[in-house]
């Protein structure tokens, strides 16, 4: 176990006027978390058996591409509302007994340590997700986190009526929502880090001074070779690898080369 990993949650509060925002999916943790939301549903008769199987098969797509090839935001919000529409707010937060483990089980040793050392830095750390808000906050407290920032659904006499709440918490969507979290702590954006996986997110990675492609699907990898982004690669079987450019050695020090396991790092091919 490394040093970092010693460190209680919660235990190093934020100092610094910056904050690292990380996508969940791919990133935090490896493939789909609303396939272990889907599960869990399932086994506990709130999702029918052909809805799962249509969410199950959707997950399995997900984790070989990456992507969500042929789907706009539109489409992944109607997937997200609709698979709470008519269930009880109170059954879906008691849903978290067995997913919040499950999802923690799926977390990235790198990423685990990548957390623990914005943490040591005195940075908050949020996870921004699309997925239900609910589901999300808890996860962001087991993993000692500041916060989870996740979509919020309409809830009328306990139910959720399928209808946002608030801002979809999905492509442009995360940069409203971190742009708001940072207006309210006083977060330099141009400080602040991101990590994803996914060109959905690519404007969040924008929005921020310090952007890393975590184990980007084809359209990412091509933007941040192009940028000169940090790319780092998290899997539970191999070590990382970071490519990296002179104009983004800072940050790719601070994603890799800090490890303190030692991962092995290379300079990015010119392409």
């Amino acid at each position: 176990m490394s040093e970092l990993a010693t460190i209680p949650p919660g235990a190093i509060e934020h100092r610094e006027p910056a904050a690292a925002f990380f996508d969940l999916d791919r990133t935090l943790i490896s493939g789909s978390s609303a396939f272990v939301f889907g599960v869990s549903a399932w086994r506990a008769k709130m999702l029918p058996t052909s809805q799962f199987a249509r969410d199950a098969r959707s997950a399995l797509a997900f984790k070989i591409r990456g992507d969500h090839r042929g789907n706009v935001a539109d489409g992944v919000r109607e997937r997200i509302l609709g698979a709470v529409k008519g269930i009880a707010q109170e059954s879906l937060i008691g849903l978290n007994e067995t997913i919040v483990p499950r999802l923690l089980e799926r977390l990235r040793p790198e990423a685990r340590e990548l957390l623990e050392l914005h943490r040591r830095a005195g940075r908050a750390t949020y996870i921004v997700s699309a997925s239900p808000v609910e589901l999300v906050e808890p996860l962001a407290k087991a993993l000692g986190m500041t916060a989870g920032i996740g979509t919020v659904s309409e809830v009328v006499d306990g139910l959720y009526t399928g209808n946002l709440a608030g801002p979809f918490c999905y492509a442009e969507g995360k940069v409203d929502a971190i742009r708001a979290v940072a207006a309210r702590e006083g977060f330099d954006l141009g400080q602040c880090y991101a990590y994803s996986d996914s060109i959905s997110d690519l404007p969040m990675l924008e929005a921020v001074g310090h952007p890393v492609a975590v184990n980007p699907d084809k359209r990412l990898h091509a933007i941040a070779i192009r940028r000169g982004w940090p790319i780092v690669i998290f899997a539970r079987k191999t070590k990382a690898v970071v490519k990296r450019t002179t104009a983004a050695a800072g940050t790719a020090a601070l994603a890799a080369g800090s490890f303190a396991a030692g991962y092995r790092m290379r300079p990015r091919r010119r392409w």
